[in-house]
């Protein structure tokens, strides 16, 4: 039993002191993945691929309107 706390501990201790420098590493390719993206322009389209689209409004002037068309 203690041999398995003793791993356990180290594995842990591992973890604890990996976990930090693996989520940077995450991080850091998420962020150089935008970049190159953004440098194709890739993630302009994704995005208005994926957006909804604007409802868009036209106005309709009736013949008795003060404004000129």
């Amino acid at each position: 039993m203690n041999l398995f706390l003793d791993y356990l501990t180290v594995i842990a201790l591992f973890v604890f002191v990996a976990l930090p420098a693996a989520i940077g590493f995450v991080r850091e390719r998420r962020i150089d993945r935008q970049l190159r993206d953004a440098e194709r322009g890739e993630a302009a389209r994704r995005e208005t691929e994926s957006a909804a689209r604007p409802y868009k409004v036209t106005r309709r002037l009736n013949g008795r309107s003060w404004a000129k068309a």
